[in-house]
Parts: C-alpha cells; sequence; structure tokens
C-alpha cells in the first residue's frame, strides 16, 4: 500500500511540474528575446556536471535498494569494495551526491544573481527559480527521507522488511526528482 500511495502522489507531483513547464513554454513563447539575453548567462558546462552527479546518484540510490532487497543493510568487505556495500554505503553515497548537487545550486544561483538574473529582474528569472527552486526543495526533502532510512537503520535490532519497502518507497521519490531534473536540465540549460 505504501508503493502505490508514493506512486500516486508522485503523480500529483508530476502534474506540479508540468504546470511550471507549461508557465515557463508560454513566457518564452511571448518574449523569446528576453530569453536569448538571459540564457547566455547560464553556466551550462557547471550545470551538466551537476545534472551528472544527480543523475549517477539515481544508480548508487538503485544499488542501495538492491542491497536492502537482499537483506544487507551494511558492508560485508571492506570499505573500498564496492561490490560488497550494503543499503547504508549505498545511500550515504546517495546522500553526499545530492548534497554536491544542492550546493552546486546554490554556487550558480549566486553567481546569476551577480550578473542580475534575480526573481524580480524579469520574467525569465522569475520562473527559472521557481521551477529551479521547487525542484531544490524537492531534491531537500529526499535528502531528509534518506536520514530517515539511515537512521532507521541504526535504531532498529534486525533489518525488517518494512525497512527495505521504506528505502524502496525512497527510491522512486528520487529516482521521480532525477528525472524531473533531466526534463528541467533540457528544456532550461540544453534548448536556449
Amino acid at each position: 500500500m505504501v508503493s502505490v500511495g508514493t506512486i500516486v502522489w508522485l503523480a500529483s507531483e508530476l502534474m506540479f511540474f508540468a504546470s511550471l513547464f507549461a508557465a515557463y513554454f508560454t513566457l518564452r513563447s511571448v518574449i523569446p528575446e528576453l530569453w536569448v539575453q538571459e540564457t547566455a548567462k547560464l553556466n551550462v558546462p557547471f550545470a551538466s556536471i551537476n545534472t551528472t552527479v544527480l543523475v549517477l546518484s539515481s544508480v548508487t540510490c538503485q544499488l542501495g535498494v538492491f542491497a536492502a532487497e537482499r537483506g544487507q543493510v551494511g558492508r560485508s568487505g571492506g570499505v573500498l569494495d564496492f561490490r560488497r556495500w550494503g543499503l547504508r554505503e549505498w545511500f550515504v553515497l546517495t546522500y553526499v551526491m545530492g548534497s554536491f548537487f544542492i550546493a552546486g545550486q546554490v554556487l550558480e544561483y549566486s553567481e546569476l544573481i551577480r550578473e542580475n538574473v534575480t526573481i524580480p529582474s524579469s520574467a525569465y528569472g522569475s520562473i527559472f527559480y521557481l521551477t529551479t527552486g521547487f525542484h531544490g526543495i524537492h531534491v531537500t526533502g529526499g535528502l531528509i527521507a534518506f536520514l530517515f532510512v539511515l537512521g532507521r537503520t541504526f535504531m532498529a535490532r534486525t533489518f525488517t522488511h518494512e525497512q527495505a519497502v521504506t528505502a524502496i518507497v525512497v527510491s522512486y521519490y528520487w529516482h521521480f526528482v532525477d528525472v524531473v531534473w533531466i526534463g528541467l536540465f533540457a528544456t532550461i540549460y540544453l534548448l536556449q
């Protein structure tokens, strides 16, 4: 039931992001000259690296889920023996990669603010910060969920099926956030 409920909730989140995409494309079609001027200020190579880190974090998240499905909460070998990592190690790495992404967003925001791309500066600034900001809030929510899952693995005496389901549900959310970012990245950074 938790998985089904999460999928229904993610469908509602998809509608939310669809409205942000619609607003972005509507504004872009009405003021195309503003888009040419403002997108030139984006640091596409930096955003590409940040995007790559976030997408790869989906891989590490899924490797954690595979470990959870095997009932392997912690590593069974050395720290550098990735083949023997458990849920904890993969989720910690995913958390670090997600945090790197958020730090990259903050750095990008500070650079754009110096370039006078702000929410009140133009329609472009407003929709840019709305779309990427709401996505950043969702990533932060995912990071909190990872901490919750990790905390539960340390508090429980045994790793249960319910904890594995929690890890799987968190992975659904994380994969969703990553897919939404791929759409945002393609729309904002590549379709200039």
